[in-house]
């Protein structure tokens, strides 16, 4: 068994495309995850654009894959409009809610495709869009074991932990890891000890091969944007050390922010788990970039 992951979007808030931007990419959120021949789309922000157009390119192409949406914020669903697949007679599209008569994935999506918004309705398209369910948060997906999560995000957010023959996968954007009472804060200097962290999160991020974590700021940027719904790269990073994981991935980068400024972040955390006794890897998503497991 191989599991893949790439990256089609990683910024959040808006796409910004720029000269500034080019390293890390400017789309908005779309990871694809691959178990085998089962596909999964995590979020349809402007990245799933190219990722369709991949799609179609491949040999042969896919007929069948399975959209995870987090939530209803338009980085996060703008690109399904012109998602290519989904014009493509043959295709079926599972869009998932989190429990039996769930609709509201699929309707965001058909919603957004109103004439009032897009020129072809979601009625019209050549592939079959249907909606599907999680059992209460957790279902089986052709051996996928698929776990949806709450996380803390205006409106509500959820995660997905995807896990087969021992690899796991947990895509975790758009959550605000809290500072809590006692924790240094801010720590510019990066010398304190571990932040606290929810434990439920710690234990859905345990032992994972690789955590694709919302880290839109640093410590002096989350001090500014507090109660937005995002967190610092230095708690995504205790997050991570806490939950032993292996693989972390700086994800939902800020719009203002430039490909030097994500490297910053990037070293700045590697040093921090170097501090704390850790080997875990730990990189910036990036356009096109495409990780292999098991």
């Amino acid at each position: 068994m191989a599991a893949f992951v790439k990256f089609w979007g990683a910024r959040g808030s808006i796409p910004t495309p720029a000269s500034w931007t080019r390293v890390y990419g400017g789309n908005t959120s779309c990871v694809e995850v691959r178990f085998d021949d089962t596909l999964f789309v995590c979020d349809a922000g402007s990245g799933i654009r190219e990722l369709g157009k991949d799609l179609l390119a491949r040999q042969p192409a896919p007929k069948d894959l399975h959209l995870l949406l987090t939530h209803a914020h338009w980085d996060h669903i703008q690109g399904f409009p012109f998602f290519a697949p989904l014009y493509m007679p043959g295709m079926k599209i599972r869009v998932y809610g989190r429990q039996a008569k769930d609709h509201n994935p699929y309707h965001l999506l058909s919603g957004q495709m109103s004439s009032a918004y897009f020129p072809v309705s979601l009625r019209d398209v050549g592939s079959r869009v249907v909606a599907d369910y999680l059992d209460d948060g957790n279902k089986d997906i052709h051996g996928v074991l698929v776990r949806a999560f709450a996380l803390n995000h205006p409106g509500g957010c959820l995660g997905y932990c995807l896990s087969k023959d021992g690899t796991k996968i947990v895509y975790a954007t758009d959550h605000e890891l809290e500072i809590q009472p006692g924790d240094v804060f801010p720590d510019l200097d990066d010398s304190g000890p571990l932040r606290q962290m929810p434990e439920e999160l710690v234990e859905v991020a345990r032992e994972a091969d690789l955590l694709i974590m919302d880290s839109q700021y640093d410590d002096k940027g989350y001090a500014a944007r507090k109660s937005w719904g995002h967190s610092s790269c230095f708690s995504a990073t205790d997050l991570a050390i806490r939950a032993n994981v292996k693989h972390l991935a700086l994800f939902h980068h800020d719009p203002e922010d430039t490909d030097r400024d994500v490297d910053q972040k990037v070293l700045a955390c590697q040093q921090r788990a170097t501090r704390h006794g850790s080997r875990m890897a730990i990189s910036a998503a990036r356009e096109g970039v495409e990780l292999k497991f098991g």
